[in-house]
């Protein structure tokens, strides 16, 4: 991963051949608790600021047209084919798939990954919002399958990244017996705290995607402030913060 600091600071992967950008919390408009660049309209930030933030982030990885939605941690997969989705936010969506030039899709996170998957020759980028349940439900895995039935895309051909988000440091679970299945049981890097860096690279494999076409940033949303983290607010605001926001898009047509 690299860190770009201008225009907005943002990490990029490497990997990924199309614009993208996994953004830290700097550089917005927004205010404490949410400063300052909150990316969600779903934790009780003024809506023109986050309208504001939006625009910068999509600016600086020049992109003019934006998709995104009301995620549940469910396992719905949305197809952006429409540029009716431009002036909307569907709600009960995780991923986002798309193949309309000069549109970002966005991924709003605080602990949870954006999984980032682009295919380059066919000109189809994805992006997904994967906690612990979106993991559970094997989100990653049925948004490949999707790309594979519907869009004729081989897995193999696939590059990913994996967003900042909680670490195996911090992701903490005292009852994952209820929570996780079985197969996860074997990521706890030492009592009640899981991988699941480990775990979406594991999906990403299972699912056909090649190791070498895999990113992963390796940077812990709760250690590191230069992210918006739902862990470490619980301490300090009972929760309440902004969001990160991971796009990827494509660029726009000649």
């Amino acid at each position: 991963m690299r860190l770009h600091q201008s225009p907005l600071p943002h990490y990029t992967s490497l990997l990924l051949p199309v614009p993208h950008g996994m953004f830290t919390c700097a550089g917005g408009t927004s205010e404490p608790p949410f400063a300052s660049l909150n990316l969600s309209h779903s934790v009780g930030d003024q809506a023109e600021r986050v309208h504001a933030n939006r625009a910068r982030a999509l600016a600086a990885l020049g992109l003019r047209h934006l998709v995104s939605v009301r995620q549940v941690h469910g396992d719905r997969i949305l197809r952006v084919d429409d540029r009716k989705y431009f002036q909307e936010e569907p709600e009960g969506y995780d991923a986002l798939i798309t193949s309309l030039p000069d549109t970002g899709v966005l991924i709003q996170q605080a602990d949870c990954q954006a999984v980032l998957l682009a295919a380059p020759a066919a000109g189809i980028v994805a992006a997904i919002h994967c906690g612990w349940r979106g993991s559970v439900l094997d989100l990653i895995g049925k948004t490949i399958h999707c790309l594979h039935a519907e869009y004729g895309i081989a897995p193999a051909s696939l590059r990913a990244a994996i967003s900042p988000s909680l670490g195996p440091c911090c992701a903490e679970f005292i009852h994952y017996r209820k929570e996780l299945p079985a197969w996860m049981h074997a990521f706890q890097v030492r009592p009640h705290h899981f991988d699941f860096w480990s775990i979406s690279r594991r999906q990403l494999l299972d699912a056909g995607v090649l190791p070498e076409h895999i990113d992963v940033a390796g940077l812990c949303t709760r250690c590191n402030p230069q992210f918006f983290s739902y862990r470490r607010a619980r301490t300090a605001t009972g929760g309440v913060t902004g969001r990160n926001g991971s796009f990827i898009g494509l660029p726009p047509t000649v």
